[in-house]
């Protein structure tokens, strides 16, 4: 059991409501403090209802292997994940707005490499950052030059797990447990929860995922001969750090998010 779960029941003057939180990172005041994690709470009752099965299914009392939002390993995960990915290189074939940033711990397993690469070859841009091992090369065939891979080792612990898809000019998130691994995908029990506020969706993006990609003080950039190159502010500019600069603009989503300036 890797997934960050907890379900709270909470009586209310109109009876029960039940509220879930989804996290990437463990329910740990420690590790708090060093990681980087974000976290979806929500008392969207198909949501709150997967939960509450997948707690049933883990302890026994229940055999539900379908669920209406999350997306769980072993069970429903790898194959929703290539759906999405297989959607997005539909859009990039047919001329739609197609690109993906997925922000993981690592990227090992052959089959979602392989779907990357072929979201590459179709045209789509494919942004990834990876902290940690990432088994995808940029030279093999299929890459195509669409694919940058970008590590970011700073002062905290990189450990959120975002996937972000443009899906035809509608983005979608998920965040979860999930890193892109054999152990994670078939070996494990995680899950990954659709965002699907569309200014939530914009916060991952604008808030999160594209400060890293402007990294420019911790950030190293995968070569294609598997090595990997420091990044350095281009001349005349400060370097940019992605984690100083959340630092300094804290927020729990978009009514109080900032934007990465241009």
């Amino acid at each position: 059991m890797h997934a960050k779960l907890c379900l709270v029941v909470r009586r209310e003057p109109g009876g029960l409501r039940t509220y879930a939180h989804v996290g990437t990172g463990n329910y740990n005041p420690a590790t708090a403090r060093l990681y980087t994690d974000v976290g979806l709470f929500t008392a969207d009752p198909e949501i709150t209802q997967d939960v509450l099965e997948l707690f049933n299914f883990l302890t026994g009392v229940s055999r539900q292997r379908t669920y209406r939002k999350l997306l769980v390993a072993p069970l429903n995960l790898r194959g929703e994940l290539l759906r999405r990915l297989r959607r997005e290189r539909d859009h990039a074939r047919a001329g739609r707005p197609a690109r993906i940033v997925f922000k993981l711990n690592a990227l090992t397993d052959p089959e979602m490499i392989d779907a990357l690469y072929d979201l590459a070859a179709a045209g789509a841009r494919v942004d990834l950052l990876v902290r940690g091992i990432c088994c995808l090369r940029l030279g093999a065939s299929g890459a195509n030059g669409n694919v940058r891979v970008v590590s970011v080792v700073g002062r905290f612990l990189e450990h959120s797990r975002i996937l972000w898809f443009e899906n035809g000019g509608e983005p979608e998130a998920l965040i979860g447990s999930a890193d892109l691994m054999g152990r994670n995908l078939d070996r494990r029990i995680e899950t990954l929860v659709p965002v699907t506020r569309p200014a939530l969706v914009h916060h991952l993006y604008e808030g999160i995922l594209r400060p890293y990609l402007d990294d420019s003080a911790n950030a190293w950039d995968l070569q294609t001969d598997g090595s990997y190159r420091r990044l350095v502010p281009s001349a005349g500019a400060e370097p940019f750090s992605a984690q100083e600069w959340l630092l300094s603009h804290p927020s729990t989503g978009p009514a109080g998010g900032a934007k990465r300036p241009d």
